[in-house]
């Protein structure tokens, strides 16, 4: 039997994996039926890291034996764009291929929850893409309802 994972507060060492990790899964960002070159969304992956990193913000790591599995980056002290509130915004969450299904993205979701609770904030918010249904399951069974969508049309 394999060890448990644990999630722990990341740092600046983490950040290759992040962004290795992150390039490997970001075309599951891409909505289905829009063109996206894999070298782009790369770039735009490692812009909105690049950004995170500037920006009050706690990245976890999912581990097991010192290995790390997957990671969420949340943004601390995030404005509501619409209610000028504050409130924590998941930037980013990714578990790695083979380590899915295990219940890894809910320990880093659940970590996520417990750190904006624990600063006194009054909402966390993400984006995910419509057609990754996996991702919105785990999203609606820890509790997080759709307030807005983002509606587009490929011309």
């Amino acid at each position: 039997m394999s060890a448990p994972v644990a999630i722990r507060h990341g740092d600046d060492r983490d950040r290759p994996f992040v962004l290795e990790l992150g390039r490997n899964v970001a075309m599951s960002s891409v909505p289905e039926g829009r063109a996206a070159a894999p070298p782009l969304v790369h770039v735009a992956f490692e812009r909105l890291v690049a950004f995170v990193y500037t920006q009050s913000h706690v990245t976890f790591v999912a581990e097991r034996d010192g290995v790390a599995l997957g990671f969420l980056l949340l943004l601390d002290d995030w404005t509501d764009e619409v209610t000028l509130a504050k409130q924590g915004f998941v930037a980013y969450m990714a578990v790695d291929r083979a380590e899915r299904h295990r219940g890894i993205g809910r320990m880093l979701l659940d970590e996520a929850v417990a750190q904006a609770r624990r600063i006194g904030l009054p909402s966390l918010a993400l984006m995910v893409t419509e057609s990754n249904t996996a991702a919105r399951t785990l999203y609606e069974r820890a509790g997080l309802a759709t307030e807005r969508r983002l509606l587009s049309i490929q011309l």
